[in-house]
Formats: C-alpha cells, structure tokens, sequence
C-alpha cells in the first residue's frame, strides 16, 4: 500500500530544466508569450506538448501539405516574380487608375 501512495505522489510532479537557447531564439519566445499573455514556461510546455503529438515521421519524409488553400493559376499567362520594383509600378498605376475614375478623367 506505501508503495501506491509514492505513485499518486508522483504523478503531479514537475521536472525543473535548463534550456542553453540562443539570445534571439529566446527574445522571440518571450515576445510570443508576452503577445499571447502567457508566461514563457506556459508557452513552451503547449508548444512542446504539440509538438509530441505529431506523428514521428521517418527521416527523409517530406512535411505534409500545409492546410492553407492553394490558389491556382487561371489561363496561360505566365505570373511573374513579385519584385519590389514590379509591386510598386502596379500600386503607382492602380493609383493612377484609382485617381482617374474619381476625377472623372
């Protein structure tokens, strides 16, 4: 019987640790917890619990498809690469056509 009442002890136990984490990876935990009102211990033990439930995936196995929808491409014109230069040219003639209308021009 002494030995059951050990085992119920036990149960609720925590294990204190160190982490040796990089300064940055660190500052951004403990932004993360500040964003999500959490405190840094609760934070990683979600994190760390989550990540324990995923399936062990053998080395080499791809990670699966992500659950955001996949846009596809309408027709047979190629999409360009989204430069800085491009995205500003678009938004310059998007204001141009924008000023236009409301100018009646």
């Amino acid at each position: 019987m002494e030995l059951d009442i050990k085992l119920l002890c036990c149960e609720y136990v925590f294990v204190r640790t160190t982490l040796d984490l990089p300064d940055d990876l660190f500052r951004q935990a403990k932004i993360r917890a500040a964003l999500e009102g959490a405190t840094l211990k609760e934070m990683l033990t979600r994190y760390i619990e989550s990540g324990l439930r995923e399936p062990i995936r053998p080395p080499g196995e791809p990670n699966r498809r992500s659950a955001l929808p996949v846009l596809r491409k309408r027709g047979s014109e190629v999409i360009p690469d989204l430069t800085p230069e491009l995205q500003a040219r678009l938004e310059e003639e998007e204001d141009l056509a924008k000023h236009h209308r409301s100018t009646g021009r």
